[in-house]
């Protein structure tokens, strides 16, 4: 199934807060919101309240796409493009592998991928040092 097939059924488990839906709702509002306004969104999924099995079914409603990174700074990150190009799930862990934070975020590329300008100064900086050694 594609995955802007507008058919698609949110089959709920045996747990059902009702709050797959109404997320589901969210993230496509703040994909157009994206898309029209150049404005991001971020979901925090550990302040949700979602019955046992209601995450997982999320993730997997969203699937995966074909962009993932991993990041090591201060603990390891996680992050994964889902199905639906904008829509990127990301996880922060500690340095013992706890999960520290779970988010949706709704961009184009997510803001802990981007390089950071004082990153690249001192880049520019090393580089301008190695070109003078050569």
């Amino acid at each position: 199934m594609n995955s802007m097939d507008s058919s698609l059924k949110v089959e709920i488990g045996s747990y059902n807060s009702g709050n797959i839906p109404p997320l589901l709702h969210e993230i496509r509002h703040a994909l157009r919101n994206l898309l029209d306004n150049g404005e991001t969104t971020t979901i925090d999924l550990r302040s949700l309240p979602m019955a046992p099995g209601e995450q997982q079914q999320l993730l997997d409603i969203l699937g995966k796409g074909e962009v993932s990174a991993r990041l090591d700074a201060l603990g390891a990150s996680e992050i994964t493009e889902s199905g639906y190009a904008g829509v990127w799930l990301i996880i922060h862990y500690n340095n013992n592998g706890e999960v520290m934070g779970e988010f949706i975020e709704i961009t184009r590329i997510p803001a802990i991928l981007k390089a950071q300008t004082a990153d690249m100064e001192e880049s520019l900086a090393a580089l301008q040092v190695k070109l003078e050694e050569i």
